[in-house]
């Protein structure tokens, strides 16, 4: 096996035997093998407690002691590097120890207990460094096109591990399994047969010549899910620390960094501000909105003084439970003996429904108790119709006269002094009648002289009918225009950055775009079926580690119900998207499917996508139906028809690293499922060039 060249590492990441370096480092410790070999354990036991983000105890020590002899042991003779407590900070963790050498990158999570647990290896455990070592294949440059193996070591709890059980001269026989990236499947080992393993690795060379030097200083680009990225965030992690930390993706810092400027300002003057926050589709607004939550830029009580709204109750629902059990958790781990119940309602002041929000407003006529509110997916919010029609119904109120966004300015302008309102813009992902576009908030400004606008140019771009509202804004000079407020750069998956184009284009009838753009998705993989066993099937085998999936479909979609799809059993979003591979209500499962409204704002690795003929294609172009008693009628309102459509734009727009798309068969002893009603959707997918998958 060929080896990884020697080189010269740079002096601020590889002193003797220890990584320092001024800036924060992924790893507590990093040092070419030969170093770390002869090094003194004490020494690397120090440069680990000096790095190290917390307090050290002596279990910590005693545990990073065994490590360091076995690893010792196990790498004598060998060239290349060593880092041990890699931080991966998409997952708030860190893996134990990242070897460089045989021309791969081994990850190694080391575990107590006795070695002949490595025999029947807990299922969790091997997770774990499968993530890892997933991890890095996919967001860390240096090992995109290396050979990365993730292994688990059992060593025994009590005495330091001996000499190796295997010599080095006989073969490793577990049975490897590598998958088409350069991703090994993880095993177990015990710690005696480390050397052996690095010795002999698996059969199949590396894919790339690894340089030790440029590995170690390559880029890391994570792209953590709504849920990883709130949870890092509300246990006081940066935005930054989380992120992609490329120069194209900066603007996610920049335009945070510019919101809490003017923030602070409003705070410091007294001044009554508002900021509309754009972006290219998966440019991160909402991450933007979490981290502005946990700033809580008017600190100094104890309440927060900042919230994240959503009126996507699914969202919060999921996002507040995450946080909940990871902030018990913590309480756990320091010993403290605390409910759920009151962590709960912790959270709950950090995220919050809207309408809870406007209700509020509604029974106290006080200010609110915070004095910066973020508004996701502002444009979302109901137009003066639908919101006079719920007072009447709901609230007994029969004359209301303001739209949701006018009334919740009004809430805000109660404040007497400074309050800041934060406006997150999507494009295309209005599902519902009554929502009122972003020109409905600057409309009701006009009746608010004591606020200023803060806008991007790109919000005219995006909404055509704020045009109109933003220049009269202008004229009054209460709009200030501020590039900053635009995320331009795509923060989605590093497979799915182009999958929202072919989406887009697909859905807009524009073949060649469509075509162009699947072209380019060659990392991001999807397939066409008529098979939902054969669509099941392949999203269960293309995950990896924790990787989620889950089954989608149209809430119009009404005749999957032979397909055991019922899309009016209303699912539970926590089980959902939280709970594991043996609970029958989680996504894994397969069995119930989350439909736009409980999936938009959260994403999958993995979905299958329920197409049914709710929205058809034919010569003349999209068709669009409604299943109501025993047939499909026709929707005639342009307004509907936009809402399925981007219905489906939501449900194909979930999946970070790939896609199958069931269009069934049809049924022609069935009026209501005829093959002709599924055939030339699945005849023009087909065309675009989507790969079918047969049996």
């Amino acid at each position: 096996m060929t080896q990884p060249p020697s080189h010269d590492l740079p002096a601020q990441d590889l002193a003797p035997g220890a990584s320092a370096a001024p800036r924060l480092p992924r790893a507590w410790y990093a040092a070419e093998l030969e170093v770390f070999v002869r090094s003194e354990a004490s020494q690397i036991l120090g440069a680990l407690a000096a790095n190290a983000e917390t307090e050290i105890v002596q279990e910590q020590r005693d545990a990073w002691g065994d490590e360091i002899e076995v690893l010792q042991a196990a790498l004598e003779g060998r060239t290349g590097l060593i880092c041990l407590e890699y931080n991966i900070p998409r997952m708030g963790r860190r893996a134990d120890a990242v070897v460089l050498t045989g021309g791969a990158v081994w990850v190694l999570e080391f575990k107590t207990g006795p070695s002949g647990v490595a025999a029947q290896a807990r299922a969790e455990d091997l997770e774990q460094v499968w993530d890892y070592a997933l991890d890095l294949k996919n967001f860390h440059a240096g090992s995109h096109a290396a050979t990365v193996i993730p292994i688990v070591v059992y060593g025994d709890a009590g005495p330091r591990a001996g000499p190796p059980a295997v010599p080095p001269s006989e073969p490793f026989t577990e049975p490897w399994v590598r998958d088409d990236d350069g991703a090994y499947r993880p095993v177990a080992i015990a710690a005696g047969d480390l050397r052996a393993v690095l010795a002999g690795p698996p059969p199949a060379p590396p894919i790339a010549v690894l340089d030790v030097a440029a590995w170690l200083e390559a880029s890391y680009q994570p792209t953590p899910t709504i849920i990883e990225a709130a949870r890092a965030l509300y246990a006081r992690h940066s935005v930054a620390s989380i992120a992609r930390s490329d120069a194209g993706a900066k603007n996610l810092h920049v335009t945070s960094e510019r919101i809490l400027h003017l923030a602070r300002g409003a705070m410091r003057q007294g001044e009554k501000t508002i900021c509309f926050v754009t972006g290219v589709p998966g440019a991160g607004k909402t991450l933007v909105g979490l981290n502005l939550a946990t700033q809580r830029v008017a600190g100094g009580g104890a309440e927060p003084n900042a919230v994240f709204l959503s009126g996507n109750g699914p969202l919060v629902a999921v996002l507040r439970e995450a946080l909940a059990q990871d902030e018990w958790l913590r309480a756990r781990a320091r010993g403290q003996i605390v409910r759920k119940g009151r962590v709960r309602k912790n959270v709950e002041s950090f995220i919050q429904n809207v309408h809870h929000f406007r209700d509020e407003g509604l029974r106290d006529p006080r200010p609110p108790a915070e004095r910066m509110v973020i508004f996701d997916e502002a444009q979302r919010a109901w137009d003066l119709r639908k919101t006079a029609d719920f007072m009447r119904r709901r609230k007994r109120q029969a004359n209301f006269q303001r739209s949701e966004p006018e009334f919740l300015i009004s809430c805000m302008d109660r404040h007497e002094d400074w309050a800041v309102i934060v406006c997150l813009v999507g494009a295309g992902q209005e599902i519902n009648t009554g929502e009122a576009g972003i020109q409905e908030w600057l409309r009701a400004l006009a009746g608010f002289p004591r606020w200023q606008a803060h806008v991007s140019a790109r919000l005219a771009e995006t909404e055509p009918g704020a045009r109109e509202p933003m220049e009269r804004l202008r004229a009054d000079g209460r709009l200030h225009d501020d590039e900053a407020l635009h995320l331009a750069v795509s923060m989605r998956s590093f497979r799915a950055e182009h999958m929202f184009a072919f989406v887009q284009a697909a859905l807009e009838l524009d073949e060649g775009s469509a075509r162009a753009a699947l072209a380019r998705l060659a990392r991001y993989p999807i397939v066409l079926t008529r098979n939902l066993d054969a669509a099941k099937r392949w999203v269960r085998q293309q995950a990896r580690g924790s990787d989620r999936y889950g089954l989608l479909a149209s809430s119009k979609a009404q005749r999957l119900k032979p397909h055991a799809i019922d899309v009016r059993v209303d699912i539970n979003p926590v089980h959902w998207f939280l709970h594991g591979r043996e609970d029958t209500r989680s996504s894994y499962y397969l069995e119930d499917a989350a439909t736009e409204f409980q999936v938009q704002g959260l994403e999958l690795d993995w979905a299958c996508v329920t197409w049914d003929g709710d929205l058809r294609r034919s010569g003349a172009g999209w068709e669009f139906h409604d299943f109501r008693g025993k047939r499909w009628t026709t929707v005639r309102q342009e307004a509907s028809r936009r809402y399925l459509l981007n219905a489906y734009r939501v449900l194909l727009t979930r999946a970070r690293q790939g896609l199958a798309i069931f269009v069934p068969p049809g049924d022609a002893g069935d009026p209501t499922r005829r093959p002709e009603l599924y055939d030339p959707t699945f005849r023009y997918l087909e065309a675009l060039g989507l790969p079918v998958l047969t049996g």
